[in-house]
């Protein structure tokens, strides 16, 4: 039964990727530690399912004349390593820690895509006049927080990447989606790694998730150029507010179970 769940969510999760640019995690780590996966296995194994997804949707871009490779590499190539160290630093903080962190990520994200429609608003977005040398370091911040965010919450990095790109770098969001999804197959396979070296990844569950992930990210890769800017965002705004309280709940339970007697 748990096999089944772990297939239908992948195919949500691989939709939803392919549709917002973010991976899949966000919806996987809930659904892991709600079959009752521990905190930091729930990330080392979602990353393993996030290689699948993202290279099925970054694939499809591909074949539809989306993908800006140039863009991907520079902002992927500094997650190679920041992605490290989040997955060092996942195993060293506590299961609460790591839950209360997620959902207040998953809320900040909200805030930045309130703030960037305000910023378009006044004419004041930095990311449409930047230099190319200020856009370099902006690339290179997108990138460093992607990865530690990918080690450190298994959710790929699209969360704080679509955002970014939008308030700093100008990206209109399709754009920045796409972009998204090929930066994410660079930070999973580095965050992969590194959980699989401390034993954080569960190999059966996590391709199962991966492939249920590859046919709904060809479904979301698709719809999304028929998509309104208005729809995506709306959409991205449930999803995060969703997922945020759900994991706020589990980040108590964990918290009240650990005063429980054995």
């Amino acid at each position: 039964m748990n096999w089944l769940i772990l297939a239908l969510f992948g195919i949500v999760s691989g939709t939803l990727a392919g549709l917002l640019g973010i991976g899949g995690g966000s919806l996987l780590v809930p659904v892991l530690l709600a079959i009752g996966f521990t905190p930091v296995h729930a990330v080392g194994t979602s990353n393993l399912a996030i290689i699948i997804t993202a290279i099925s949707g970054s694939v499809q871009n591909w074949r539809m004349g989306y993908l800006d490779i140039k863009n991907i590499l520079a902002i992927g190539l500094p997650a190679l390593l920041t992605a490290q160290v989040g997955a060092y630093l996942a195993g060293k903080i506590s299961p609460t820690f790591l839950l209360v962190a997620f959902a207040c990520l998953l809320l900040a994200n909200i805030y930045l895509m309130d703030l960037r429609k305000k910023l378009t608003a006044e004419n004041r977005n930095p990311g449409y006049t930047a230099e190319s040398s200020r856009k370099r370091v902006f690339q290179l911040f997108t990138g460093g927080a992607a990865g530690l965010l990918a080690g450190l919450f298994g959710v790929g990095g699209g969360l704080i990447m679509v955002p970014l790109q939008i308030l700093l770098l100008g990206e209109p969001i399709k754009s920045a989606i796409q972009t998204s999804l090929g930066v994410i197959v660079i930070t999973a396979v580095s965050a992969s790694i590194a959980h699989s070296l401390y034993g954080n990844v569960f190999w059966i569950e996590g391709t199962l998730l991966g492939v249920g992930g590859l046919l709904g990210a060809q479904i979301g890769t698709r719809y999304l150029p028929k998509l309104s800017d208005h729809t995506v965002r709306l959409c991205f705004r449930v999803l995060l507010l969703t997922l945020s309280l759900y994991t706020f709940w589990k980040a108590w339970q964990v918290y009240y179970s650990s005063f429980q007697p054995n």
